[in-house]
């Protein structure tokens, strides 16, 4: 999973430019996924979501299913329990990126989905569902919350994750599965779209590279620290979102 099209080099991020957040993945039982919309009750069977990191001052510098993606080149191990019963599904991966997510609507949500289908399952497990629109609301303390503060916790929003899932501890590695073995560079490209929650707008960016690069529309171009680019493709500007830790494209 990454946060660009077809970008499967393992020297750029996965998700970059410091969006901090948890990795989650939901399933919904469908009867043809070709023509699926999303409409159906959603599962949640598996979750990355954050860890404390001894001597960390904020949020930013704890562990976080992010990180996990990252350094796991935007791979993540997701397993399939053998209790689902047969057919088609959607597979709904997603992140939210809370660096803006302090103020209400802030979070950002980067999503993809798959269509899949399940053979060999007993049909045994029953899982509780969600929907979506639904599964979220803007006050859930996993959605407003200030990661630039020391943390003393963290709740995953949408629920818990299924009795047949899979919880991540954040900061545990890439593990023995694909997510250490396969190659990035093979396989077909899905694509994340980012949906912008909105924020405060600032007025001047942060300081960074000088312009011989440019930053895609979404993508961080100043703050706090921030060493990168700070040149804007064409038709978005250099907005402040969390004046002063981040400014994006926009």
């Amino acid at each position: 999973m990454h946060a660009q099209p077809g970008d499967r080099n393992c020297k750029n991020e996965a998700i970059g430019g410091s969006h901090y957040g948890p990795v989650i993945v939901y399933l919904s039982k469908v009867d043809n996924a070709a023509s699926a919309d999303g409409s159906s009750a959603w599962f949640k069977i598996f979750e990355d979501g954050w860890s404390a990191k001894s001597g960390a001052g904020s949020g930013d510098d704890d562990n976080w299913g992010v990180k996990d993606l990252n350094a796991c080149c935007g791979k993540m191990d997701v397993p399939i329990s053998k209790d689902l019963a047969d057919g088609d599904y959607l597979l709904r991966a997603e992140v939210i990126a809370l660096h803006t997510a302090g103020s209400s609507g802030g979070a950002q949500f980067y999503m993809t989905c798959y269509q899949i289908s399940i053979s060999g399952g007993t049909g045994t497990a029953k899982p509780s569902t969600v929907s979506f629109p639904g599964a979220y609301k803007a006050s859930d303390p996993g959605i407003l919350v200030n990661i630039h503060s020391k943390l003393s916790g963290y709740v995953v929003p949408g629920g818990s994750v299924a009795s047949i899932g899979t919880t991540k501890a954040a900061g545990s590695g890439c593990g023995s599965g694909c997510a250490s073995t396969c190659d990035a560079s093979k396989g077909p490209v899905g694509t994340a779209i980012p949906v912008t929650g909105g924020g405060g707008a600032g007025t001047s960016p942060g300081t960074g590279s000088p312009p011989s690069c440019t930053v895609a529309k979404y993508g961080q171009c100043g703050g706090q620290g921030w060493t990168g680019c700070t040149t804007c493709a064409s038709g978005s500007t250099c907005q402040g979102v969390s004046v002063p830790y981040y400014y994006q494209c926009a």
